[in-house]
């Protein structure tokens, strides 16, 4: 996760492969700390949104993440991930 992040943060926001590596490091948080996932999964559906909101696939996977990570149960923000 973090070390994915780290390889891609140095590019443009816009590049792709730096968008997918906030989402690998979203991904491996979800898994020990979910609370810690959440503003990842936030920030990389706002970063889709801005410029890839074309390419409903990955829009699409960026939000299943983000309401995945609400319905968690040590979240448990259920009414927002039906959203």
């Amino acid at each position: 996760g973090w070390a994915c992040w780290k390889t891609y943060l140095g590019r443009p926001e816009t590049d792709y492969f730096r968008c997918q590596a906030s989402s690998v490091l979203g991904n491996a948080l979800w898994v020990a700390r979910p609370e810690e996932a959440l503003p990842v999964f936030e920030a990389n559906l706002a970063l889709i949104r801005r410029y890839w909101s074309h390419d409903e696939e990955v829009t699409l996977a960026a939000q299943t993440n983000l309401a995945n990570c609400l319905d968690d149960f040590c979240i448990a923000r259920h009414d927002e991930a039906l959203v």
